[in-house]
Parts: C-alpha cells; structure tokens; sequence
C-alpha cells in the first residue's frame, strides 16, 4: 500500500521519485502536480493510482500540459470556495539544470487557463515545467518551450 510522504528536501524528494521510478521499470510515471493550499506544498497525484503520493517543495515534470477544468473554475467563481481545479499534467523526471524559462501563473478570478506571466497569453503545453516555492513559500511555475495561445 502506497502512503503519501512529505518531504521538504529535494534530494529526499529525487531518492523518492528515483525509487518509484525503479518500481515502474521503464515506464514513465505521469501524474498531476497542484499546489495544496493546506499544506502549502505541492501535491503530486498519480494518474494511475488516482491519488496523492508525495507532497513535496519542489518537482520536474517532462512534457507537460497546463490543465484548467472549467467547471471547477466556475464553481470557485459562483461559490467562492477554491477547489482543486487547476494542475500540471505529464512524466515525473528530474533534470539536473534548467534552461531560459518563462514564468506562469494561474488566478481563477482573472485568466480561464495557465498564462506566461510577461504576455498574459494562454500556455496549454511546454517541454519541461519547473514547480517550485519561493523564499515566502509562494509556488512558482516555470516552463521550457512554452506554447502560447491567444
């Protein structure tokens, strides 16, 4: 039985997601990464499993797509509540550097999708994702080979 692990270390959260790597031999591990505004962490959700599996402070994600569900969108906007609507989609990987990058953001109360923060247009996919917190533990969104719309 799989647990969720909190980790605030990055080489802990790499020995992690080397080890389930292991585990999945050659395949990749695609989840969806949010970040959780109780533990204000990110929280990484495995596609297969269909639940939470680590939380951590930082992770890379390869080939990933920027996911908006518009109807958990309209309820935080009707309701008030915010509610697990929008993530990061892709393979779980670690990179050891990172190259130029654009930074996104996402406030469901001003954009209906994940925008570069510079031109405000809409970002759906990228190459690599870099999801991290700032100083202030405020999450930060980076993304290689962004592809804007709008």
């Amino acid at each position: 039985m799989m647990m969720a692990v909190t980790l605030s270390s990055y080489h802990l959260t790499k020995v992690y997601v080397l080890h389930m790597l292991s585990i999945l031999k050659d395949s990749a591990m695609k989840v969806e990464v949010y970040y959780n505004l109780h533990k204000k962490v990110f929280s990484v959700r495995s596609t297969l499993l269909g639940r939470v599996i680590l939380h951590t402070d930082k992770v890379h994600i390869d080939n990933p797509t920027f996911v908006v569900r518009q109807s958990g969108r309209k309820r935080v906007l009707s309701e008030g509540v915010k509610n697990v609507h929008a993530f990061v989609r892709g393979d779980i990987v670690m990179f050891d550097e990172i190259g130029p990058t654009s930074d996104l953001t996402y406030n469901p109360y001003k954009y209906d999708s994940f925008v570069c923060k510079d031109t405000q247009r809409s970002v759906r996919t990228a190459s690599k994702a870099y999801l991290t917190l700032n100083p202030t533990g405020k999450p930060v969104i980076q993304a290689e080979g962004v592809l804007t719309h709008g």
